[in-house]
């Protein structure tokens, strides 16, 4: 593999559930399908579409961006919110369902970027504060400080868990370690089956 690949988060997801998954998705293998991961996929779409709606209630439109471009200079940023936030910071890439931007009330002090994940299932698991905070992780490298917080909003009742991102930094960057060895091996990982596969598109290459 080339050692230039980027750790996108979608290679993250992918590993936080099977190493052979995040193999074959980087090498670009295409899955059979699974009714259920395209299920929950759909579901997920869904919900994200919703709760961009709700997240700009209230946001007059001027200050709203949606998949702005991946050069764009975040420090600059004038928007107070951004949806499909693309952001590179070194070898990491992640696009971000959304981030608030939140003025400094000093002044001469930096605005605040505040990463939020939508997710349709009620019950978090800790992969999705993992993501989370790989999505902060990146905005803090391009941004060269720290990104302390984020939020999940989830579940039917659209419920907002705010994430304190420090307490999990080091075990999101372990992993971000793992995943980097991962691509750089021309060698695909041992499979291991476990409870993602029967959800898994890939179900039939793992049997």
């Amino acid at each position: 593999m080339l050692q230039s690949m980027k750790l996108t988060s979608t290679l993250f997801d992918a590993f936080l559930k099977c190493r052979t998954k995040c193999y074959l998705r980087s090498t670009g293998e295409v899955g059979t399908g699974n009714a259920y991961a395209e299920w929950v996929q759909a579901q997920n779409d869904a919900y994200r579409a919703e709760a961009a709606k709700r997240l700009m209630v209230g946001v007059p439109e001027a200050e709203v961006v949606i998949a702005p471009p991946a050069a764009a200079d975040l420090k600059a940023a004038k928007w107070r919110l951004a949806f499909d936030l693309p952001v590179q910071a070194g070898d990491m890439e992640s696009r971000i369902h959304a981030v608030e931007r939140v003025p400094s009330e000093g002044r001469g002090r930096p605005a605040q970027f505040i990463p939020t994940r939508f997710t349709f299932f009620n019950k978090l698991t800790k992969d999705e504060r993992l993501l989370l905070v790989f999505d902060a992780l990146v905005l803090s490298e391009a941004l060269g400080r720290e990104v302390g917080a984020g939020k999940i909003v989830h579940g039917d009742d659209h419920a907002e868990l705010k994430v304190k991102t420090p307490r999990l930094l080091d075990g999101a960057r372990e992993r971000v370690g793992k995943l980097a060895g991962l691509l750089t091996n021309s060698s695909p990982p041992e499979l291991i089956l476990n409870r993602h596969c029967v959800e898994c598109e890939f179900q039939e290459i793992g049997r």
